[in-house]
């Protein structure tokens, strides 16, 4: 079936622009509460240090028209000494500033980032399945950090250059109110320009941190150990090479645009500051001329000019930075109000003890078709192929085209699903590729709920029951075995930290690993690279099997467990297994019917539906597709 496009792709988001609101603004706020006080000490700071600042202008005019001329060396010494002495007081103040400024800045980053990450914990396997890795670690990277600049940097400046703005021209209406109209008569201009500019500005922000997205994707996909080997192994590197390079010059195209656009307006704001600048001293040169006021004033005057338009220009600037900053809080937001498919009820039931009695009540199960709760679509240059008409989006079968024999394409994935396992019963799944049988045990752990039906664990729904009680009561060892980059023993102590040694050696003797990690130089300190790569398909099997044995769950789930093993192994490990499964519920799924023969119950899986089950005695009587996959695989 043809999915539907998603048209919120950040290929496409650019035309979707969330507007600043102030409910967005209080949102903002609450990531500084917890920094309040930080945030006031600051402030208080802010408040000494300028105010230490506007001295120096009346300093100077002090030296200009009393000192010098009344050849007061005495007075002219302390007043040069009070310029000296003032820079050391504000700058003391500013280093008190930026502590603390750091402090909330660095805070937010942590909590926006524990934030995230706990939240992209809940997330189901689904969201997963259809969300690129670099566009997540972007919104962990690029974005929190761009929204820690809203709450430390731009809201603390606006608020000093508010305080400057209305601390000088309180001191230059007392000095002399004429010259300080004139200086301020442009002011209206720069509002204008710092509005228009602003708007730009966040455009060029928003379009750039979502090429940033993009190239991050590109990376995470190519430079992984599966990425990187399949690119050398289709001979793809200048290809790749070219893509990463097209979406790096995108994001330096931006990043040009957006400091072209930012100097422009630098530029226009120092331009108006000018005129401003020209007229005052235009018309206070005539007046000292005419003896209206003195030289000292005008030069007094001057500084806090210049002050005043820095500080307004800082003033407009900040709501234009502020604007662009949100931009990534829009961003880290839109992760975190993503839904949680599997979700824990509040008034969740605790099993103090799992007996491991698993029903299946008519359960029916489809993967979800809707774009609701996911971020984008994945971006690959060739995920939309039509030729001829015979492939349609994402290289589903086209509706025209004839069913292949042996096909499982079909509506639902599983339909009417009924059975029990009882504790210290073994339920084997069997059945041709794609029948369902991964699909039906990602739904015990809950990876996935039912469509319709119940699916049951000692009586109670599943979906009555903490998530947690299910993650201590359940092992899987899935088709594709992954292990972190770290040693042996810190991969086997990911399934029970609390192991001892003894422990470990006794699963990776049951796991029939032992020996082997034993006879390595590093023995269980050997690193096993990244995604388990330097070791074998069969080695990361057994390693992975013997993590699940330590955890010792009541429910063990088995794909493919055995699928990489040489004939000896696997006797030795269905040896142990079948020890293990006394008095324990488990689940195995085999395409290798050998390690199923003395299940309790086979269920024999077709088109997302149980077709036979019975002992293997009674299915080979039945005569239907399990004797048919029995025979294929031992009269060969």
């Amino acid at each position: 079936m043809m999915r539907r496009k998603n048209w919120r792709s950040y290929i496409d988001a650019s035309d979707e622009k969330p507007q600043l609101s102030w409910d967005l603004v209080k949102r903002v706020a609450t990531y500084a509460r917890p920094y309040r006080w930080m945030i006031f000490g600051s402030l208080a700071a802010i408040l000494v240090y300028t105010g230490v600042a506007l001295l120096s202008p009346l300093i100077l005019r002090y030296i200009i028209d009393q000192a010098i001329p009344d050849k007061n060396l005495h007075n002219l010494i302390l007043a040069a000494s009070g310029l000296l002495v003032l820079p050391i007081i504000s700058g003391v103040f500013q280093i008190i500033t930026r502590r603390l400024l750091a402090q909330v800045g660095e805070g937010v980053i942590f909590d926006l980032r524990v934030g995230l990450y706990e939240h992209l914990q809940r997330m189901s396997l689904r969201f997963y399945t259809h969300t690129h890795l670099g566009e997540l670690i972007s919104r962990m990277n690029n974005d929190v950090v761009g929204a820690q600049v809203a709450v430390s940097r731009t809201l603390v400046t606006l608020v000093t250059n508010l305080i400057e703005v209305v601390a000088t021209l309180l001191v230059m209406l007392s000095l002399e109110w004429r010259l300080t109209l004139l200086g301020i008569i442009i002011l209206p201009v720069f509002i204008l320009a710092a509005r228009k500019m602003g708007k730009i500005l966040r455009d060029y922000a928003r379009k750039q941190l979502e090429m940033i997205a993009r190239m991050n994707a590109t990376l995470n996909e190519t430079l992984n150990i599966g990425g990187a080997l399949l690119v050398k192994l289709f001979g793809r590197r200048e290809v790749e090479v070219d893509r990463f390079s097209r979406r790096a010059d995108e994001v330096r195209q931006l990043g040009v645009q957006r400091s072209t656009m930012s100097i422009i307006f630098m530029v226009i704001v120092g331009l108006l500051s000018a005129v401003g600048t020209a007229l005052v001293y235009g018309v206070g040169g005539y007046l000292v001329i005419l003896n209206a006021f003195t030289l000292g004033t005008i030069v007094a005057f001057g500084d806090y000019l210049s002050r005043l338009y820095n500080s307004f220009q800082g003033l407009i600037n900040a709501p234009v930075e502020f604007a662009t900053s949100m931009v990534s809080f829009e961003r880290v937001f839109e992760v975190l109000d993503l839904p949680v498919d599997i979700q824990e009820k509040e008034d969740a039931l605790h099993l103090k003890e799992i007996k491991g009695e698993i029903q299946f009540d008519h359960l029916s199960f489809n993967y979800p078709d809707s774009d609701t709760g996911l971020l984008s679509d994945v971006d690959r240059p060739y995920s939309v192929e039509k030729v001829g008409g015979v492939l349609t989006e994402e290289g589903d079968p086209s509706p025209n085209m004839p069913s292949l024999k042996g096909s499982q394409a079909r509506e639902m994935a599983l339909q009417d699903i009924s059975f029990t396992a009882l504790p210290g019963e073994l339920v084997a799944l069997v059945g041709p590729s794609g029948a369902g049988k991964t699909t039906l045990t990602y739904l015990i752990p809950r990876l996935y709920d039912p469509t319709a039906g119940v699916l049951r664990l000692d009586g109670h729904d599943l979906r009555d029951l903490r998530l947690d009680d299910l993650a201590k009561a359940i092992g899987m060892v899935t088709q594709e075995t992954y292990l972190f980059h770290d040693t042996i023993k810190a991969n086997l102590l990911y399934a029970r930290p609390d192991a001892t040694d003894q422990d470990l050696v006794a699963a990776t003797q049951a796991a029939n690993i032992h020996q082997f990690i034993a006879e390595l130089p590093e023995g269980y300190y050997t690193i096993v690279g990244e995604r388990g790569y330097r070791l074998s398909g069969g080695e990361k099997q057994r390693l992975a099997l013997a993590r699940v044995l330590l955890k010792d769950p009541r429910i063990m789930i088995l794909d493919e467990a055995t699928s990489s093993l040489d004939s000896e192994s696997e006797a030795l490990i269905q040896e142990a297994l079948g020890r293990l499964y006394t008095n324990r519920t488990s689940i195995v799924i085999a395409h290798r019917l050998s390690t199923i023969l003395s299940a309790d119950l086979i269920l024999v899986m077709d088109k997302g539906q149980i077709i036979e089950r019975g002992t293997h005695q009674e299915l080979l009587t039945l005569g239907g597709l399990y004797a048919h996959l029995y025979e294929t695989q031992f009269n060969k």
